[in-house]
């Protein structure tokens, strides 16, 4: 009986203390676009790179108690002085479980670790979609997602601070 009682006591510690995971449960395209509207003259007329501009966001939403659904949105506009070359914008997204974190790190795992396992993916579509509209296929930077979170999280402290001061003054 007494070895019962000590390996029951072990067995709850183990579950306590499970090994922190993340599942992809599913991976989708949620949107696409591309468009050229300058097409088929601006093909002819490209003589060197265009500049592109890439705006990169990250949202994500509770699905059930350790399950986010999390969607990348990437947009890429190409211009050539002045003129739009190419527009593109995904949203992809992925469900995904997150156990066995601390819970203070928890969101950060949501929005570092789980666009980093989408962003091959989405890069690929990216590169795919505008070799598909008769350009060069765009092969997206890696994003520091850890950087891309800490803006994000100073971003809101700093609005949160002025709405606070406002309030005060008020």
């Amino acid at each position: 009986m007494a070895e019962n009682e000590t390996s029951q006591p072990a067995a709850a510690d183990s579950e306590q203390k499970a090994t922190p995971q993340i599942n992809a449960l599913a991976q989708y395209m949620k949107d696409l676009s591309f468009e050229a509207p300058g097409a088929p003259g601006i093909l002819r007329e490209l003589k060197s790179n265009p500049a592109i501009n890439v705006n990169v966001a990250v949202n994500a939403n509770a699905v059930g108690e350790d399950t986010f659904d999390v969607v990348l949105k990437l947009e890429a506009k190409a211009l050539m002085d002045e003129k739009v070359v190419f527009a593109t914008e995904l949203e992809y997204g992925g469900v995904f479980r997150v156990t066995g974190f601390p819970k203070e790190h928890v969101t950060p795992v949501i929005y570092i670790e789980c666009p980093r396992l989408l962003f091959p993916f989405a890069r690929q579509i990216i590169a795919n979609t505008v070799q598909a509209g008769g350009f060069p296929p765009l092969m997206l930077e890696p994003i520091d997602f850890a950087q891309l979170f800490a803006r994000s999280a100073a971003e809101a402290k700093a609005r949160e601070a002025v709405s606070n001061n406002s309030q005060t003054v008020n």
